[in-house]
């Protein structure tokens, strides 16, 4: 009877089972890159969106960029 070989080594999955269980934070930071998608990301969307808020309220203020 064949058997399928596994995707990764049984040594390999055991070392990072145990890397991910003994850090302790969130599951959503545990990875090497975890923190660029969870923390990064949503902070430079938010402070572009701010800016661009700010942007529109100064150019409504002052009557700037108006179609005519």
């Amino acid at each position: 009877m064949l058997t399928e070989t596994p995707f990764r080594p049984r040594e390999k999955l055991l070392e990072k089972q145990r890397l991910f269980q003994s850090i302790q934070r969130h599951t959503y930071l545990k990875g090497p890159m975890d923190k660029v998608t969870s923390v990064a990301i949503p902070i430079a969307l938010a402070a572009s969106s701010l800016y661009m808020i700010g942007t529109g309220i100064y150019n409504m203020s002052n009557g700037i960029g108006k179609n005519e």
